[in-house]
């Protein structure tokens, strides 16, 4: 997802967005790549996408208590 979307999504500035993003990059958490001027956003392998559906579940279940 583009910046613009996300912030959408999340109920977020932009800036404050695009500064998530910039820690998630620097840790390896998400990669990008630009089509034009507007820079698209990706989980940046498989194993992130595993532990994210990890603690989605488990979010899940701590809130059934």
């Amino acid at each position: 997802l583009c910046v613009c979307d996300l912030s959408v999504t999340l109920d977020m500035s932009q800036s404050a967005v695009s500064h998530q993003l910039a820690l998630l990059k620097q840790a390896r958490l998400v990669a990008s790549r630009r089509d034009g001027k507007v820079i698209f956003y990706r989980l940046d392998d498989d194993h992130v996408h595993a532990i994210t559906q990890m603690a989605r579940v488990h979010l899940e279940e701590v809130r059934t208590f």
